[in-house]
């Protein structure tokens, strides 16, 4: 069993940015894929980054590219999400998800095992 704990969201203006942060729980993180997923009012749960279990390989979708970033450290058992230019439409409650072991980099919500309990996002315009 892998725990979740995400922190770091808030209230920011266009522009400007955040860093969200998950804790994991258990020995195996870095076996794990990560991912982080967000859901705004109304709208179905997204992926907006992806990182494979070594930190290597990372995936964004179009609409996060060039302004958000996935990391890891898996000496910390961390994943982190640095959002930058952020813009009112990325509003949302942010999830940290992990797969089970494995190599691949994961980007559809069905194929993550564990979740955070979300933390939320406001951008003001």
């Amino acid at each position: 069993q892998v725990q979740l704990v995400e922190s770091g969201g808030g209230l920011v203006q266009t522009g400007g940015s955040l860093r969200l942060s998950c804790a994991a729980s258990g020995r195996t993180f870095s076996t794990y894929g990560m991912g982080w997923f967000r859901q705004a009012p109304g709208k179905e749960r997204e992926y907006v980054a992806a990182i494979s279990w070594s930190g290597g390989s990372t995936y964004y979708p179009d609409t996060v590219k060039g302004r958000f970033t996935i990391s890891r450290d898996n000496a910390k058992n961390t994943v982190y999400l640095q959002m930058n230019s952020l813009k009112p439409e990325d509003t949302a409650v942010y999830y940290c998800a992990a797969t089970g072991p494995t190599r691949a980099v994961l980007v559809t919500t069905g194929e993550y095992r564990y979740w955070g309990q979300g933390t939320q996002v406001t951008v003001s315009s």
